[in-house]
C-alpha cells in the first residue's frame, strides 16, 4: 500500500511540472530522466598537402622535395627551412616571416612553356611573378614586387652587372620627389648614395638591366621588406625576398637575358 502511495506520488510530480529535471528526496523509487546521447568525436583524417609540381633537382637549394606550401595553418617545413636565416654573409639576413607573405609567391619549380633558352629571365609585372626558365618546359617562379602605376617598364635587357650588398644611388629625379632620401645618404665611391648592408633598398644582391650600352636603371634586387613581394610598390625595379635574390644571382650570369612584359597597370 506503502509503494502505491509512492508510486503515485511520482506520477503526479512528473505529470504537472513538464520541466522537472530532479524527483523528491524519494528519487530511488522515480526513473531517472534519460541521458543525452553523445555523437562519437570524429577523429582526425591524414593532413592534406598541397599537389608536389614534380621537377628535377635545380642544385643544391632547390630540388624535387620543395613542395607548395599547404593552405592549412602556416606552410610546410620545407619553406620554413628555405626561407630561414642565412649564414655566412657580412650582414645578417634573417628569417623571413612567413605569416606576411602568400604563399602563391613562395619560390617553387613549375611548369611554364617558352622559346626562350634555358637561363633567360622573364618577368611578368601583372602577376607578380618573375621566371628563370629551365628548359623542357620548365622554369622556376619567384614572387616579386613590381612598379606601382606610373614607374612600370617593360622590354627586353641583358644584365651587365651584379653586386652583392650593393650600394645604392637614387636618380636625382627620385631624390626630387623624395628629398628626404638625402639624410640617409653620404659620399661613396660613385657619388651620394646609400652604403649597402641591411639598411640598404636593394637588399642582399643587385642585378642590373642595360639595353645595349644603357644603364636602364631598373635593378632586380632584395628587400627589408617582406610584406611588399606580391605588390605594385616600387619606383619601377623588381624587388625579391633576400633569399629568393641570392638564389636567382647564384644561377644567373653576366650576359642573361631579361625579357620584362607588358603589364596592364602601366
Amino acid at each position: 500500500m506503502w509503494n502505491s502511495r509512492v508510486l503515485a506520488a511520482c506520477l503526479t510530480i512528473m505529470a504537472g511540472s513538464a520541466s522537472a529535471q530532479e524527483c523528491p528526496p524519494f528519487f530511488l523509487l522515480c526513473p531517472r530522466p534519460a541521458e543525452p546521447r553523445l555523437e562519437p568525436r570524429p577523429q582526425p583524417g591524414p593532413p592534406v598537402v598541397a599537389p608536389r609540381d614534380m621537377a628535377p633537382s635545380y642544385g643544391p637549394s632547390y630540388g624535387p622535395r620543395d613542395i607548395a606550401p599547404s593552405y592549412g595553418p602556416g606552410v610546410s617545413p620545407q619553406y620554413r627551412g628555405m626561407y630561414g636565416p642565412v649564414a655566412g654573409e657580412p650582414f645578417p639576413i634573417p628569417a623571413v616571416p612567413l605569416s606576411e607573405v602568400d604563399p602563391t609567391y613562395l619560390r617553387r619549380p613549375v611548369s611554364y612553356p617558352s622559346n626562350e633558352p634555358p637561363g633567360t629571365i622573364i618577368i611578368d609585372p601583372q602577376n607578380r611573378f618573375l621566371y628563370l626558365v629551365q628548359g623542357g618546359g620548365r622554369a622556376i617562379r619567384y614572387g616579386v614586387g613590381v612598379g606601382r602605376q606610373g614607374f612600370s617598364w617593360s622590354g627586353v635587357a641583358t644584365i651587365r652587372d651584379k653586386q652583392a650588398w650593393p650600394d645604392w644611388y637614387p636618380p636625382k629625379e627620385m631624390i626630387q620627389r623624395q628629398p628626404e632620401l638625402r639624410k640617409h645618404m653620404s659620399r661613396l665611391q660613385s657619388g651620394l648614395g646609400v652604403a649597402g648592408g641591411p639598411g640598404n633598398p636593394l637588399g642582399a644582391r643587385a642585378m642590373y638591366l642595360w639595353q645595349g650600352n644603357k644603364d636602364t636603371l631598373y635593378r632586380i634586387h632584395g628587400t627589408n621588406e617582406p610584406a611588399t613581394i606580391g605588390q605594385n610598390v616600387s619606383s619601377g625595379c623588381i624587388r625579391m625576398l633576400n633569399q629568393d635574390v641570392i638564389d636567382l644571382y647564384q644561377r644567373t650570369p653576366l650576359g642573361a637575358k631579361v625579357l620584362v612584359l607588358r603589364s596592364r597597370v602601366s
